[in-house]
């Protein structure tokens, strides 16, 4: 029943699948727009001799150390903003000049300033996610109902007993809704970053097939990056539910 339930949730993909090599082998498209499924899974496996998983491993440790980082500088700095009006008045206008402008902006900032190594791709992750980590974190600490802190100093609760035992907590769901953009952005932000400066990863391996005219090769290397994306957020829901189990 299990197996089941499985194989239906991913039905449409069968299906997209199944039209993708349809339109293909028809000739309704051209193969260099578009080269059949079929094809593309047998550049997957070739890749995957030559240096796929060594270019996704590099991916994955720009993008998580970016990612980690962005989240725990920006609950901290959106809580902080919530519950202390000076670090407010601080970041506030940082976040105000940086929300509005297109993080693959910063790339070529980021190579000026950092140089062509990983700490760029790292920067341009950590920037990039670091705003909805930060907003969310704010407006949920800012938005938690009052009784509750009333209730915890009325029982003697000191402020940073306040802070950390009873805001954190009940601001937690709409933190994690805004961790959860994050995680769609770094992996955005990393392939972008990729595509224009790196010597490897799965960017860089995307770029590097295309240009080859390898565009099976090509489409095998995003699709590997969408179907990483797909389960690390699959993957985060499921700890969200472990970490808001409380809520039921």
């Amino acid at each position: 029943m299990r197996l089941a339930l499985t194989l239906w949730r991913f039905t449409p993909l069968l299906l997209l699948a199944a039209f993708w090599e349809a339109i293909s082998q028809f000739g309704l498209v051209s193969e260099f727009a578009l080269p059949p499924f079929s094809d593309v899974v047998v550049s997957f496996t070739r890749l995957t001799e030559e240096g796929l998983w060594a270019h996704t491993a590099q991916s994955l440790y720009r993008g998580a150390t970016g990612f980690v980082s962005a989240v725990i500088v920006g609950v901290l700095a959106g809580v902080l903003m919530a519950w202390y009006r000076p670090v407010h008045i601080l970041i506030n206008p940082l976040l105000r000049c940086l929300y509005p402008m297109p993080k693959s902006a910063l790339i070529p900032l980021t190579i000026m300033w950092i140089g062509l190594g990983d700490q760029s791709k790292i920067t341009l992750i950590f920037i990039g996610c670091l705003l909805p980590v930060v907003l969310s974190a704010f407006n949920a600490a800012r938005g938690v109902d009052q009784v509750l802190i009333w209730s915890a100093r009325s029982m003697g609760a000191r402020e940073r007993e306040v802070l950390w035992q009873v805001v954190v907590p009940a601001a937690m769901p709409e933190i994690l809704s805004g961790i959860r953009i994050a995680l769609a952005l770094a992996f955005i932000l990393l392939v972008s970053g990729e595509l224009i400066i790196a010597n490897n990863g799965i960017g860089y391996l995307i770029d590097l097939l295309g240009e080859g005219g390898d565009y099976a090769g090509m489409f095998a290397g995003v699709a590997t990056i969408s179907a990483i994306g797909f389960f690390a957020d699959r993957a985060y829901v499921a700890l969200t539910r472990r970490l808001l189990v409380w809520r039921d």
